[in-house]
């Protein structure tokens, strides 16, 4: 037990931070009905850009510039889908390739930057817990706060007149066009603001863990996707504050199974394999939950003796 603990909270840790990848997945993807491609790069841009930021000496103008990066990139892919006509899947691939270039360029053409002696948002809670029973839980303060403010304010936007545009355009967009609403501008801002959030969840990871390498975001989609798909399963049809936390749960539930993989000893290389076989079950599972009970109905009518249609 006493080893179970560490890889939980660092699981939580992890997991909380993540999550505000997945709630950006959440608005673009569960509410705009956008699969968003270019998340992976916009995540490497908000570390990348909060890391340079931070090493200036100011770890929270880092937290609101990499957000304010994330916007800019979300605005650009939001741009080649409504003003250029460019597929939204190609071009998530167009733009999270160009962020990669980007990304080097921000970190001064280094694949690499180290923040082991740079303050953070981490180091200064760590500092204003000094001496409380939370000292040793700096880190999953700050990526609760974070969250929570993340949830509030969707939960408050989505309710919006504007968020609400934003659910009824993924439900239907030739309805919300007929009642003379601009899907175009209801698309632009619904990937600006999941940008930002795939931004500031850069940026608190990269701060986390004292330094940023280019290849940070990698395969943050399949993750994100995978929590989300996770959190659904449970929390599906309920309200958008539940729906939110169900992924963030989602989220937790994804990075203890890394954890635990770690904790196993498996290789590095095999995590991608189990990334995609956790989105795998995750997509298949309610499917196949379905069928099993049909089949299941199916036997049951004919023990009864009736005719199955």
């Amino acid at each position: 037990m006493s080893d179970f603990l560490p890889l939980l909270q660092t699981a939580l840790e992890l997991g909380l931070i993540s999550s505000l990848t997945v709630l950006a997945l959440f608005l673009s993807y569960s509410m705009l009905n956008v699969c968003d491609l270019s998340t992976d790069g916009c995540f490497t841009l908000g570390a990348t850009v909060g890391a340079v930021v931070a090493l200036t000496g100011h770890p929270f103008l880092a937290i609101f510039a990499a957000m304010a990066a994330g916007m800019l990139s979300g605005l650009v892919t939001a741009f080649l889908q409504t003003k250029m006509g460019v597929d939204s899947l190609l071009a998530g691939i167009v733009v999270n390739t160009a962020l990669y270039s980007v990304n080097i360029a921000v970190m001064g053409n280094s694949s690499l930057l180290n923040l082991n002696k740079t303050e953070t948002v981490f180091t200064k809670m760590h500092s204003l817990l000094e001496g409380s029973p939370l000292e040793g839980q700096y880190k999953l303060v700050v990526a609760i706060i974070a969250v929570i403010l993340v949830i509030l304010f969707l939960s408050f936007f989505l309710d919006t007149k504007l968020g609400l545009a934003i659910r009824a355009t993924g439900n239907n967009p030739a309805m919300v066009k007929s009642s003379s609403i601009n899907t175009t501008f209801v698309t632009i801002i619904g990937l600006v603001i999941a940008n930002a959030f795939t931004g500031l969840s850069g940026c608190l990871l990269s701060q986390s863990q004292k330094s940023v390498n280019i290849d940070i975001g990698t395969g943050m989609v399949t993750i994100a996707l995978a929590s989300l798909l996770i959190g659904n399963t449970f929390f599906g049809k309920k309200s958008i504050p539940v729906r939110a936390i169900g992924v963030v749960i989602g989220a937790f539930l994804f990075r203890l199974v890394y954890t635990i993989a770690l904790r196993f000893h498996m290789p590095a290389y095999m995590l991608k394999l189990v990334s995609s076989v956790i989105v795998i079950i995750s997509i298949s599972g309610p499917y196949l939950k379905s069928k099993m009970g049909l089949v299941k109905r199916n036997l049951e009518l004919k023990k009864s003796g009736k005719e199955v249609a």
